[in-house]
């Protein structure tokens, strides 16, 4: 028995097609970016992507609905804009600079593993509104508990501490 493929099954596999590469490309995938992120050219992935997918799955609709073949371009156009803006405002989003061992310099932070002295305990501090939980050092020793302030980043994962 032959395989009947209508214009709908058609337009469905051209429309799911569109979604996945859409949906590889807005997670970044980096799909097709051969030279590097900004040589798409003129237009990007993501919209020909949606435009891909929304022509199928408009094409789809109208196909099934009308029996027509060109209802999918009325929805492939606006679709594609909206992904290409969407993808352009997801590149250049503003995020905070990545914090560095300098940033746990005044620091203050509570000992939760006491300190020795001349060994390491451990300290929990904030650093960007984020805790974290650093190996410390300390001149005299320090108690579990007690109120600190990071004088020295001896590396990216411990500090010399002083009570606060």
């Amino acid at each position: 028995m032959p395989v009947v493929v209508t214009g709908t099954l058609i337009f469905l596999i051209i429309g799911g097609a569109g979604v996945a590469v859409l949906a590889l490309a807005l997670l970044g995938t980096e799909l097709l970016h051969v030279g590097g992120v900004d040589l798409d050219g003129p237009v990007s992935v993501e919209a020909v992507a949606g435009f891909a997918g929304a022509f199928g799955f408009g094409g789809a609709i109208v196909n099934e609905l009308l029996g027509g073949r060109t209802g999918g371009a009325i929805a492939a156009f606006p679709v594609a804009w909206f992904a290409a803006r969407l993808s352009r405002a997801a590149r250049r989003m503003r995020t905070d600079p990545t914090p560095t061992r300098g940033d746990l310099v005044g620091a203050l932070g509570l000992v939760v593993t006491p300190v020795p002295a001349n060994g390491y305990g451990e300290v929990r501090v904030r650093v960007a509104g984020q805790p974290v939980k650093l190996n410390a050092r300390a001149d005299r020793p320090i108690p579990m508990g007690a109120q600190i302030f990071v004088v020295e980043a001896l590396s990216e994962t411990s500090v010399h501490v002083e009570t606060y």
